[in-house]
């Protein structure tokens, strides 16, 4: 028995082993394209504006380019490829005609039926031999007929005789389906046999070579080295390792903005000829006399200093084009501005580096630093700016005339709470704002998210007391307020409790946030049927930021610090989605807000000793500045024995029968407790279960602060 192997000669299999290779390749190559070239900020919902600078244009132009530079060309030209390969073998496919095998059949090969005697049968095969004898039969040109088929067709004719009449070969045809027994197999390779034949196989073996020994190779080191080339945050690995030598414990928002100048990426925006070019002019613009700062793009004497000791270069280039960036200030050349605004985000992106760095070390000063600086880069504002540069038109002048000579300056929420007779009388007049300008002002600031804590407090899911080294959840309750906003309704009490979820919840375990509804109630035991939808976080509205070359989904990072040490005692969690919407559709389609209480929960472990534990919690918004809120809470932590005094005087009760817990404790032989059965209509239900609400105080620290009627 022997193998013979088959190339497809009529090249109907090979289309099918190309098509399935494609559609290997072509598929996720296709999803990636896909996925990039989303706009993730297209579902998101925005501040709505008709504010517009004198640079918006190459602000939309960048942020445009970014989107595009996602789509790589070769990623699309590689799909495009794919996909029009795997149409030409569908269409090979339907129109190539697949080769029909025949069975050896000797009833058809004798041209006699199935229900024929031996003696028909041999009277048929004597007058087929007879025509068909190599000695006798003489090849018929008109039908191409050669003496080597009329031999083979006699051999056949033989062959089939014998299966019919002899019983050896007889039982060779039932049992092998061939008249001289069990035969070797055939494998056919789906490849053109013109691949391997005529002296093509030295290609074949180049191609495979080129591909496997060399292009995957490339890129799979090209993937495993980009990947160890870049941070977790996605910064170059050189640029986190600059970003660490410029880390000091004391540094403030000038020494960040400083320190993100020495990132690598900017080599790439400032190669050649750029990095030069126009450095004299930026550095006179923004060392020049300001308005309300003693340098117009709001520089410190040492963020002067630290500028003036660089060597020229793309660090210095960058870093004054940072500060004319945070300084608006205006570059009189299309090359310079548009340089000005495409550092802004690359700066962004590295401070998250340096977020991470400081988060390391866990010092409180340089984290709030590298958000402030967050906050800055957005906003296009210098250290120690006054908020109220945020809003549209707002100019130094403007803050000026609200400000006036007061060292503090005013935040958008004291400016919103003063009345519109007011404000208008401030900040309306010649070189200052025009009644459209100041009414699309107070429009956008009524639009912007300020998250107004309610109430902070300390609990042990399921637990009355907080004992040591328990993992505990930090609850913040709070509404999403802007500024300005008028007939804001009371707080429900019920709103500020977090009720622990019940025994049998398991999404609540989980951790999954869905939603019950009480569909109808079990007519046997009464118990409600609850249906369990799962809730979609929404975001926030995109960052107002006009000036900010990318679109930025605003976060809020609750973390709890330990003033006295300097440091971070519980890192921070952030916030980009909540459970409620903050805006809903109102009247001619602009928003209005909600008023909805958001929960912001953050775990941690308790300290390993009892005590009362006073922290600092700062919730910062990483996208708008004066919209943060910082206010002290006290965890105390119960001795373990103490508490175990006080859950003893509880009376642990059976669990239901039909509880998750009753089913558990029965299997392990275990003793529950029968649900009651529903009482009729308008019976009384008694209940020995306490209300939620009386351990309330237990759960929450005696500095729990209701901030809602602060500015």
């Amino acid at each position: 028995m022997s193998t013979d192997y088959a190339y497809d000669e009529e090249g109907y299999l090979w289309p099918f082993f190309v098509f399935t290779l494609a559609l290997i390749i072509t598929l996720p190559l296709t999803f990636l394209l896909v996925k990039r070239s989303r706009d993730p900020a297209a579902s998101f919902p925005r501040v709505h504006t008709s504010y517009t600078h004198a640079h918006s244009d190459t602000v939309d132009a960048l942020r445009k380019r970014e989107k595009r530079k996602d789509r790589k060309l070769w990623l699309v030209l590689a799909v495009a490829v794919g996909w029009a390969v795997m149409g030409y073998m569908l269409y090979l496919i339907q129109t190539t005609e697949a080769p029909i095998q025949k069975l050896w059949n000797p009833y058809d090969i004798l041209n006699v039926s199935e229900s024929s005697t031996e003696k028909q049968i041999k009277s048929h095969y004597k007058r087929l031999s007879l025509k068909y004898h190599p000695d006798k039969a003489k090849p018929d040109a008109s039908k191409n007929e050669t003496l080597e088929d009329l031999n083979a067709r006699y051999v056949e004719i033989s062959k089939a005789y014998q299966a019919l009449t002899d019983e050896e070969v007889r039982n060779n045809y039932i049992q092998y389906g061939n008249p001289d027994g069990k035969q070797g197999y055939s494998i056919n390779i789906a490849l053109p046999k013109a691949m391997v034949s005529d002296g093509n196989g030295k290609y074949v073996v180049l191609v495979y070579s080129v591909l496997f020994g060399m292009l995957l190779p490339y890129l799979v080191g090209s993937w495993w080295y980009g990947t160890l080339r870049r941070s977790k945050e996605g910064v170059l690995m050189e640029s986190a390792n600059r970003l660490f030598r410029e880390y000091k414990e004391n540094i403030d928002e000038g020494g960040v903005v400083s320190a993100l100048s020495t990132g690598k990426e900017y080599e790439e925006l400032l190669k050649g000829d750029k990095v030069d070019s126009g450095l004299a002019k930026i550095e006179s613009r923004i060392l020049a006399e300001g308005e309300v700062a003693p340098l117009a793009g709001g520089l410190s004497v040492k963020d002067k200093e630290k500028l003036e000791d660089l060597e020229n270069g793309a660090q210095r280039k960058a870093l004054a084009l940072l500060w004319a960036y945070l300084g608006r200030i205006e570059l009189d050349d299309a090359e310079l501005n548009k340089a000005k605004f495409a550092v802004a985000p690359i700066a962004h992106s590295l401070n998250k580096s340096f977020n991470a760095i400081a988060l390391a070390y866990m010092h409180t000063n340089p984290l709030l630093a590298s958000y402030y600086t967050s906050q800055l880069l957005i906003q296009a504002l210098p250290p120690k700016a006054s908020p109220l540069l945020q809003l549209p038109y707002f100019t130094p002048a403007v803050v000026k005339a609200v400000e006036g000579d007061s060292r503090m300056h005013t935040t958008v929420q004291g400016f919103m709470d003063r009345p519109d007779a007011k404000r208008r009388d401030l900040v309306v007049g010649k070189g200052l704002l025009s009644n459209e300008q100041y009414t699309e002002a107070i429009s956008v600031a009524k639009q912007l998210p300020y998250l107004r804590v309610a109430k902070a407090f300390f609990k042990v899911t399921g637990e009355r007391f907080i004992i040591p080294s328990s993992l505990v959840t930090l609850v913040v309750k709070g509404r999403f307020v802007p500024p300005g906003s008028a007939n804001i309704p009371d707080i429900n009490p019920s709103d500020l409790e977090d009720i622990d979820p019940a025994e049998d919840d398991l999404d609540a375990i989980l951790g999954r946030k869905t939603k019950k509804t009480v569909v109808s109630k079990d007519p046997t035991t009464g118990k409600p049927i609850v249906e369990s939808t799962e809730t979609q976080l929404l975001p926030a509205p995109l960052a107002a930021a006009p000036y900010f070359a990318r679109d930025h989904s605003p976060r809020w990072h609750v973390f709890l610090t330990d003033s006295k040490q300097g440091r971070v005692a519980v890192p921070p969690f952030t916030f980009a989605q909540f459970d409620h919407p903050l805006f809903e559709e109102g009247a001619e389609g602009k928003p209005v807000p909600t008023y909805a209480m958001q929960t912001l929960k953050a775990q941690f472990q308790a300290p390993p000793q009892a005590g009362h534990y006073t922290f600092v919690m700062h919730v910062v918004c990483d996208s708008y500045v004066g919209f943060d809120t910082k206010m002290e809470v006290t965890l105390v932590v119960e001795e373990a024995s103490k508490a175990g005094e006080m859950g003893g005087e509880d009376e642990i009760s059976e669990p239901d029968e039909d509880s998750i817990a009753g089913i558990m404790t029965a299997a392990k032989g275990g003793q529950t407790k029968k649900r009651k059965p529903a009482k009729e209509d308008g019976e009384e239900e008694d209940s020995d279960e306490e209300s939620g609400t009386d351990d309330e105080d237990d759960d929450t620290s005696a500095t729990n602060t209701d901030t809602e009627a602060e500015d």
